[in-house]
């Protein structure tokens, strides 16, 4: 079985040379002495520590599972994987991109983001557990009142304790006005917590000592809408060593991620601490969210790396066949399946896939950090237009293509895919949730048309069309420019018909929104292969020995550009196509 190797020249080909990253967080006031011997050394480091800590448990780890003790109400998660992760703690990686206030190292986000992909490839079940430690961080660090945060952010950013996102319960997920857990406020200052949350990652483990869960709740006199919901800090261990009555109520039994501890909690006036505002917990969940949806993003394209790798070793190995314009391995009894157009087909699909993904996701990422450090105001507020606008796309689009490349290279492998020997059934199955949770990718389509493209008047979408518009005027003789000014006119043909259509009428734009998103994701990866095409153009003209991966570059392009690109005139036209066919249906006619 091949074993999972971090794509740190890919990395570094996005990160360096596409983005110029290096410059742009040099910019910034916080990432002054940030430069490519600090970068590239921590990106090797984490790579080490995903190759030979994390991987190696991912097989074990899903074979043995979380188990639950019902006496005491505890969880075990599989061997070894407290030892890793204290390892991971102890190496300082939860505390890379927190604020050097409360103990953080205080690098770039995006940086954080490449770690996360490395993670993430490497066992997706381990990295859950710090990965939902951050969002709570962000959440506490964002709107935590200062004594929460200096009682609470140190062990957090260590590591020493972990942090879960306490929403959905079992009669609301989507729709946080349905929540019935309650906060009721108590002499002290503090609220008790009473009520049950369901499919909670990481809300019970053995991997530390202490627990914090951010929980969503209503206040006795709130209103019964989202404008009633508050966020509450409730700890496992009160700070005096007794156990807080939060209790896991079993452990859901699931299709993947089954080294990840997703539990049932139960609140039981457990004592906790209003995080931000009364009334106001929606917006500072939001904050946790995005970042949660960020790194669910990077874990479809972590996985999608994997099996990308693990498809690719196997069709270099597997003889079957003679290739149809003759043998290529005449010493062997048959070809490797590598020179079948067929697999070589699922191959390409996922390896410009990826690196599409990819770059998309590190642009998202660095300006990530511009939003939150720039000097300029102007700059700040377009970088954060363009996270906010990309946050979905990203989510949701990633993970449609982490379970599809997971799905072909299953493909690839044939039968051998469909056993455990290889270990890639594993990764279509975690791949699953990546769709579903943190918003579901139609939640996620729905928040692009119905919030995003009308951030700021529709500032942000403009500013981002001008982007793309602007590297076409100043780089009019690329190969791909005629590809991707079409897709771009086709975008923005979308985008119009959802505004104008969406006004009239909002089913309009909710029939629209899934293949909106995709336009604007494939739309948005031709722009990114567009870039690396031009850089890798340039490299081989500036006489690089690196011929072989700056030629891959340039028929990776032409591949997206040929057989992916082209899905957009379909796309425009499923958006065009309105309500009409799909709204025309009584209920009784499903089942007709």
């Amino acid at each position: 079985m091949t074993q999972y190797r971090a794509p740190l020249r890919d990395m570094r080909f996005v990160f360096d040379e596409v983005l110029d990253a290096y410059a742009t967080l040099q910019s910034l006031p916080s990432q002054r002495e940030f430069g490519n011997d600090l970068g590239g050394a921590i990106l090797e480091e984490a790579a080490k520590l995903a190759e030979n800590v994390l991987a190696p448990l991912n097989g074990p780890g899903d074979k043995q599972g979380c188990h639950y003790d019902p006496e005491t109400k505890s969880v075990k998660a599989p061997d070894g994987f407290r030892q890793a992760y204290k390892q991971f703690a102890e190496g300082g990686w939860t505390a890379l991109a927190c604020t050097p206030e409360f103990g953080g190292q205080g690098l770039p986000s995006v940086l954080n983001m490449m770690v996360e992909e490395m993670v993430c490839s490497a066992n997706l079940s381990l990295g859950m557990y710090p990965g939902l430690t951050h969002g709570a961080i962000n959440a506490l660090t964002a709107h935590g009142a200062r004594e929460l945060q200096e009682r609470y952010l140190p062990k957090l950013i260590s590591g020493e304790w972990t942090g879960t996102m306490c929403l959905t319960e079992p009669q609301c997920g989507t729709d946080l006005s349905l929540i019935r857990t309650r906060a009721v406020p108590q002499a002290d200052g503090s609220y008790a917590i009473t009520g049950t949350k369901i499919w909670i990652t990481g809300g019970e483990h053995d991997l530390v000592d202490n627990i914090l869960h951010l929980v969503l709740a209503k206040l006795p006199d709130a209103p019964d809408s989202v404008k009633g919901i508050s966020l509450f800090l409730v700890p496992k261990f009160l700070e005096d060593g007794s156990r807080n009555p939060a209790f896991c109520g079993g452990l859901e039994h699931k299709m993947g991620i089954k080294g990840s501890a997703t539990c049932v909690m139960n609140f039981e006036g457990a004592q906790g601490w209003l995080i931000g505002e009364a009334n106001k917990g929606l917006k500072c969940m939001f904050t946790m969210m995005n970042s949660a949806r960020l790194m669910v993003g990077m874990q479809g394209l972590g996985i999608a790396e994997s099996a990308y790798q693990v498809s690719l070793g196997f069709a270099k190995e597997r003889l079957q066949s003679r290739s149809l314009s003759g043998p290529k391995a005449a010493d062997k009894p048959a070809d490797p399946i590598i020179v079948h157009p067929d697999v070589r087909r699922n191959l390409l699909r996922q390896k410009v896939m990826i690196e599409g993904c990819r770059a998309l996701a590190y642009f998202t990422g660095l300006h990530e950090d511009v939003a939150h450090d720039h000097e300029d105001a102007a700059v700040r507020e377009q970088a954060d237009d363009l996270v906010q606008l990309l946050t979905p796309v990203v989510k949701a689009f990633l993970t449609d293509e982490g379970f599809n490349c997971a799905n072909a290279g299953l493909q690839v492998l044939g039968g051998s895919g469909y056993t455990e020997d290889w270990g890639i059934e594993q990764l279509v199955r975690d791949a699953r949730i990546t769709l579903i949770y943190e918003g579901t990718n139609g939640i996620q389509a729905l928040d692009l048309v119905g919030r995003k493209l009308g951030l700021g008047g529709g500032r942000a979408v403009r500013n981002y069309f001008a982007l793309v518009e602007g590297w076409l005027k100043g780089n009019a003789d690329s190969e791909h420019a005629l590809a991707l000014g079409n897709a771009l006119k086709q975008l923005q043909q979308a985008t119009l018909w959802v505004a104008s259509e969406g006004m009239k009428d909002p089913e309009q734009a909710g029939a629209a929104a899934t293949p909106y998103l995709r336009l604007f994701a494939l739309t948005s990866l031709a722009w990114m292969w567009a870039r690396m095409a031009a850089v890798a153009k340039a490299k081989l003209a500036e006489g690089s020995t690196e011929t072989l991966f700056y030629g891959a570059k340039l028929k990776s392009a032409g591949f997206f550009m040929a057989r992916i690109l082209t899905e957009t005139d379909s796309l425009l036209a499923e958006v065009k196509a309105g309500k009409a066919t799909l709204m025309v249906f009584s209920e009784e006619e499903f089942a007709a």
